[in-house]
């Protein structure tokens, strides 16, 4: 029983191969290593978070004319001022400090 489930498992896994430079290889493997993970383990990780954080920079959100011109007022009116704004605008920036 527990076979049938490691075959279905890896019936759903799909093989994919990669050249790469020697270097390239090495220092992956270093931080896989570094990370208690396998170099296949290391690079899908890596991969799905490059892969997330490039569609969420590339995500199209459409909307009709009037929320559209809803959303750029407020979007282009100034910040209105509040104790929280006041503190912010205040600091000093961290390479000042």
């Amino acid at each position: 029983m527990a076979q049938a489930r490691k075959h279905s498992k890896t019936a759903q896994r799909g093989l994919v191969n990669l050249r790469m430079a020697q270097e390239d290889r090495n220092i992956i493997d270093r931080a896989a290593k570094v990370a208690g993970k396998t170099r296949t383990e290391f690079m899908v990780e890596a991969s799905r978070r490059a892969a997330h954080e490039t569609l969420l920079d590339t995500n199209l959100i459409v909307v009709d004319e009037k929320t559209f011109d809803q959303f750029r007022s407020l979007f282009d009116a100034p910040a209105k001022p509040n104790p929280r704004l006041r503190k912010l605008m205040n600091m000093k920036a961290p390479w000042e400090a």
